[in-house]
């Protein structure tokens, strides 16, 4: 007759559950990956702003020739009937010559005595309105009682264009909206970097007292511009 061995009854099987991460742990991850998405959106504008900012800084230690813009002056007839205001006359203009910039300023200076030697002369009222974009610059002049307007128009560089495309001169509400996005991820960057820092780091003496000579730095060269 055979025999059995004898086999030990096995252990029960245990599921062993991960550990639930800790308060801190959480909030490290979900501030890493803000971080990363936040930094991807900020880069490509973030290089745009970078690369102009630092060639309009040191534009002449690169040997860069300065922003040339070239001027011209003409004075066109106005219609018939004249148009009734300042930006009436904005309108006209933008419509007739086909400007694709919106008038970004339209003054009207009120009629006023003006010293002519001994005499008091009342100069007449002048409408001004302005075109603006990164290439180029229109700014339109008219004395209220002339059949004509005078047109003075700036055509500016390659350097002069990024100038304005850094500074949002001319550009639509779409570009100044998307350039504070930029802005505020920048915001958001240092906000989120600091906090990773303080939750990640163990030298918080050496990070304060480089945040505190950043801070001195930027304070310093703030009041010797002033």
């Amino acid at each position: 007759m055979p025999v059995i061995p004898f086999r030990s009854p096995r252990a029960p099987f245990k599921v062993e559950l991960p550990p639930v991460p800790s308060r801190r742990a959480v909030v490290t991850e979900w501030l890493r990956k803000a971080h990363g998405w936040i930094g991807l959106w900020g880069a490509v504008l973030g290089l745009l702003f970078g690369g102009t900012g630092i060639l309009l800084n040191h534009r002449a230690a690169l040997g860069l020739a300065p922003a040339q813009v070239r001027t011209a002056t003409v004075q066109i007839p106005l219609p018939a009937p004249v148009p009734a205001d300042a930006r009436a006359l904005a309108a006209w203009l933008q419509q007739s010559l086909k400007l694709e910039a919106e008038p970004g300023s339209v003054r009207t200076e009120a009629a006023r005595p003006v010293a002519w030697g001994r005499r008091s002369l009342l100069q007449p009222a002048r409408w001004r309105a302005s075109f603006a974009s990164p290439s180029e610059r229109v700014q339109a002049e008219y004395w209220v009682g002339n059949g004509f307007v005078t047109l003075h128009r700036s055509d500016n560089g390659v350097l002069g264009t990024l100038a304005g495309l850094h500074r949002g001169a001319g550009m639509g509400a779409g570009w100044i909206l998307l350039a504070d996005t930029v802005a505020g991820s920048i915001v958001l960057l240092s906000l989120s970097g600091v906090a990773l820092w303080a939750l990640t780091s163990r030298r918080r003496t050496v990070g304060l007292a480089i945040g505190a000579l950043a801070l001195l730095a930027a304070g310093a060269l703030a009041l010797a511009a002033l």
